[in-house]
């Protein structure tokens, strides 16, 4: 059993640091954080230092679980770790350590055409438990609302949207709807189809031909989330290793750098000093969810 224990660590150790020891270091995440700011971040970290950064998707929670087992020297979630019903982290995540490095906001998101510009949170509810399905009761035609939803509820706006409008990760969406594996394929039935709608990151959404509907009023600009006037703001992480590389250490002091952070602002995100007086706000609605 010692020689099987010291065997596994040995391996842990190789995973760690061979992508170090070859120049690169390797990046695994979802989506909305590679086009809130890492596919920049990439590009300006190898002109700065000559090591490239690997690029690979996957979702949230592969970002998060890549970098707690090893086999991605980096990870890029918009999500918190995932907790058991006695407070203690998923098996698979525990040994990633999430250091935010900017903020995002979970956005309702329609097709350009739709006549509809507002939604109140209440309504916005009542749609996804089934109680709306027209949007002639939202202002607009007489059509029925062609809702557009990711598998599962661990995905990073699949858990965050529970949290933020439900205040449950585990809601269980009652309304009927168009299923897809991830962010892509939402955004892409959304421009497609006219009547359709989703729930979206905004920092991949901004990037789409797709309309934001404001919520009870609020337009989900960068200056309305970074002041907190948005309610469904949420911080976006970068995933390391507690045991992580050299060079993915440096990695991060880059991105948390004065030079990361301007260039994160500089894709429309909001950094980590542009979005301050969000600080306490999410560290209550931490403790509303019961995060660590």
């Amino acid at each position: 059993m010692r020689i099987t224990s010291l065997l596994l660590a040995i391996a842990a150790t190789c995973v760690l640091t061979v992508s170090a020891l070859a120049g690169e270091v390797t990046w695994t995440g979802c989506g909305i954080t590679k086009k809130a700011f890492m596919s920049e971040i990439a590009k300006a970290y190898e002109a700065k230092t000559g090591t490239k950064i690997a690029l690979s998707g996957g979702g949230a929670t592969k970002g998060i679980r890549s970098a707690a087992a090893g086999t991605s020297d980096m990870g890029g979630t918009c999500r918190h770790w995932l907790f058991d019903a006695t407070g203690n982290k998923h098996p698979a995540e525990k040994d990633a350590v999430l250091t935010q490095v900017a903020w995002d906001a979970i956005v309702v998101i329609v097709n350009p055409a739709n006549p509809v510009d507002n939604i109140s949170l209440a309504d916005l509810k009542k749609i996804y438990d089934g109680e709306i399905v027209n949007w002639k009761d939202l202002g607009g035609p007489d059509k029925r609302i062609v809702l557009v939803t990711r598998q599962g509820k661990i995905s990073g706006v699949g858990y965050m949207a529970r949290l933020l409008i439900f205040n449950d990760a585990n809601y269980e969406f009652k309304a009927r709807s168009l299923k897809v594996k991830s962010t892509g394929p939402l955004e892409k039935k959304v421009e497609k189809t006219a009547m359709a709608m989703g729930l979206d990151g905004i920092s991949s959404a901004r990037k789409r031909n797709v309309k934001f509907l404001k919520l009870d009023g609020v337009a989900p600009t960068k200056e309305n989330i970074a002041a907190g006037k948005y309610p469904l703001f949420r911080p976006l992480y970068i995933a390391t290793n507690k045991n992580a590389p050299a060079e993915a250490k440096k990695v991060l002091d880059f991105i948390l750098s004065d030079e990361g952070q301007a260039i994160i602002s500089a894709q429309g995100t909001v950094n980590l000093a542009e979005g301050k007086a969000l600080t306490s706000l999410w560290a209550a609605k931490k403790a509303q969810f019961g995060l660590k």
